[in-house]
């Protein structure tokens, strides 16, 4: 990575920013959506306003997390109800179903920034986003949805080391990603199997991991890590901590993916 490029990068993110008159962020906490609202906040003050969707597909303790950030830095903020299950194409998970998901997030951050008279809605995706299969992303770009970090040719590396220029508590923060995406395709979401999914991956950040999912395959928990933490997750007593905690849970057999972890592995069903 080039440094200076990336500084360029932010830069040019800053005089963007600047020519808006105001501005609503779709606000998750993770590291892509902090950055982007800390420049914002810097460049536009009290003319910016963070969002954040609390939903069940929605991790607890990013919720947690995305409310100190703002709070702490004295930005704006609204927190607001959405129900992506109760979308039929969503809940039927079948692989457009990123694109129905954020087409109902876009209608009610429209809804949000006509009540309180902002311009623009912003979305933090990153250059990288468009390397992944993410219909999501037209879905936003269809409903007039800004995307500064793209428009600004920012990659992922780029934003964690901008961010951690700007002692942002997220630029080594892990990959963090809506929870239907632990779930395969076709097999329908419900609240139920998200919460096991929640409840599952909090109780793994609880004790010490920090980059994993939880897949999600009917009465299988299927573990993925970081080789390095395979090691660990295999020692007698986090072992037996795992299977117990997640058959109280509803899981009946827990596995561990030997290949570790994988973005987005649940996509090479599309291929």
């Amino acid at each position: 990575m080039n440094r200076c490029s990336a500084k360029l990068k932010k830069e040019s993110l800053c005089r963007h920013l600047e020519e808006l008159d105001s501005l609503l962020i779709a606000f998750s906490g993770g590291v892509d959506s902090t950055f982007l609202l800390a420049v914002a906040h810097q460049v536009l003050r009290k003319r910016v306003l963070a969002a954040t969707a609390s939903s069940a597909t929605y991790p607890s303790r990013e919720l947690e997390e995305a409310i100190e950030f703002v709070k702490k830095r004295g930005i704006k903020h609204i927190v607001f109800e959405s129900d992506e299950v109760s979308i039929p194409e969503f809940s039927a998970n079948n692989p457009e179903r990123c694109y129905y998901c954020k087409k109902r997030l876009s209608q009610e951050l429209h809804q949000i920034a006509k009540e309180r008279g902002i311009r623009h809605i912003a979305l933090a995706a990153n250059l990288d986003d468009l390397d992944d299969y993410r219909p999501g992303i037209k879905a936003a770009e269809e409903m007039g949805i800004i995307e500064p970090l793209i428009d600004a040719q920012l990659t992922k590396e780029e934003i964690r080391f901008l961010s951690k220029e700007m002692a942002l508590p997220t630029w080594d923060k892990p990959a963090m990603a809506c929870l239907a995406s632990r779930i395969p395709y076709g097999d329908p979401i419900t609240e139920e199997k998200l919460k096991m999914v929640d409840e599952a991956e909090a109780f793994l950040s609880a004790n010490g991991f920090k980059q994993f999912r939880v897949r999600h395959h009917g009465s299988v928990a299927r573990i993925e890590l970081e080789v390095p933490d395979m090691a660990r997750v295999a020692e007698p007593q986090m072992r037996k901590m795992i299977v117990e905690k997640l058959r109280e849970i509803g899981f009946i057999h827990i596995a561990l993916d030997l290949e570790g972890y994988v973005s987005g592995s649940l996509n090479r069903a599309l291929e």
